[in-house]
């Protein structure tokens, strides 16, 4: 009994404690509908949701791409289901739903963003190093939609195409390309959405910290295999569209130097196990190779790819960042010239990859 009581005591210290130390300074979050308060988030990482459903009898907002058990909101007279996350959320971008009486919604008060094979909710958590990925004042590229032709797939196909900001002014100059790929769930509306691929392109440019390059984004086709069931997955389909359809006609189309030098190839979770698939089958065609949560490459992998530039491999630190350092240490022992990234206090998100861009950028086309 005495044991118990002393459990029960430590408990209700701990929640009085957890509640003394929640902030509230709560502001809408950046992810929000134009003139929507909520969701909101505090200067600690907590989120805040309010939804309007008088006549429902349970709300849940399921976050991330698991979504886990939730956090339950309470109804209030006034018809408004509230509650707070029990915890910080890590730093970056989430994806999330609303369960109304067991049905999935979207929040009404986010913008919506395609992940987990469906528009989704999203929220942003501020970092203290999201001034790499924030909209300043210095010059921007363009990211134009372009759709080109597939008669592998018997259809038209859609992409985007990053340009640098000099790329309109200078139109005798040519480009190096990276075809950067997004993960299972997603489409090619990620990188520049979640990921803000083109803002890190523009600062960094402004910065001087990187060469201005191309970014290309298309759809991996890899939401054809349904989430379990990855092994499943053929790359052969996606190959043909983006080495005999995407690459001719970016080359066709924009200022591109078509060498293989000048080439990259770069994905996220599932488009990093797309982008090793292609590398290595397609030895010719890329000479920078970046998997970021991605998985790894073996000295083996690239014991005749002699051309094989660089090799990048990153993960969050809450993943399996010593499998990354294992694996470029054992790649520099072989004579490649191999770099890893471990995103501090993330896990497999967009705060990752966001850092990963970043990263690798710098490295490209040197």
């Amino acid at each position: 009994m005495t044991k118990l009581i002393i459990l029960l005591s430590g408990l209700f210290i701990s929640n009085m404690l957890s509640a003394q130390s929640l902030k509230e300074d709560f502001k809408p979050a950046a992810t929000n509908q134009p003139g929507q308060l909520f969701p909101q988030v505090n200067s600690q990482g907590y989120a805040r949701f309010k939804i309007h459903a008088p006549k429902a009898d349970s709300v849940r907002v399921s976050l991330g791409l698991g979504g886990g058990s939730g956090t339950v909101l309470q109804k209030q007279n006034d018809g408004f289901f509230t509650g707070t996350t029990e915890g910080p959320m890590d730093e970056g971008f989430h994806y999330y739903n609303i369960t109304v009486d067991g049905g999935k919604f979207n929040d009404p008060g986010s913008m919506n963003y395609y992940g987990s094979v469906r528009w989704e909710s999203g929220i942003e958590i501020p970092a203290p190093d999201e001034d790499f990925y924030s909209f300043k004042d210095v010059p921007h590229g363009q990211v134009s939609q372009i759709l080109f032709p597939s008669p592998s797939t018997n259809t038209s196909r859609r992409a985007f195409v990053y340009t640098p900001p000099s790329y309109s002014k200078d139109t005798n100059k040519r480009y190096p390309v990276l075809y950067l790929q997004h993960g299972w769930g997603e489409d090619e509306t990620a990188w520049s959405n979640q990921g803000k691929a083109n803002l890190i392109m523009d600062n960094m440019i402004a910065e001087g910290k990187i060469k201005p390059f191309i970014v290309v984004m298309t759809y991996g086709m890899t939401n054809e295999v349904k989430w379990g069931r990855i092994n499943e997955f053929k790359i052969e389909e996606f190959e043909t569209v983006l080495i005999k359809e995407l690459i001719p006609y970016v080359d066709a189309n924009f200022r591109t130097l078509t060498d293989k030098a000048n080439r990259a190839m770069a994905g996220l979770s599932m488009g990093g196990m797309e982008t090793k698939m292609i590398t290595l089958r397609n030895p010719k065609v890329f000479a920078h190779y970046a998997l970021l949560s991605g998985g790894t490459y073996a000295a083996s992998d690239l014991a005749h790819k002699p051309d094989v530039k660089l090799i990048f491999l990153s993960s969050g630190s809450k993943e399996n960042p010593d499998k990354v350092k294992q694996a470029v240490d054992e790649l520099k022992k072989a004579g490649v010239y191999a770099v890893s990234y471990v995103s501090p206090n993330t896990g497999h998100e967009f705060q990752t990859w966001r850092r990963s861009l970043r990263e690798l950028a710098p490295l490209l086309f040197k």
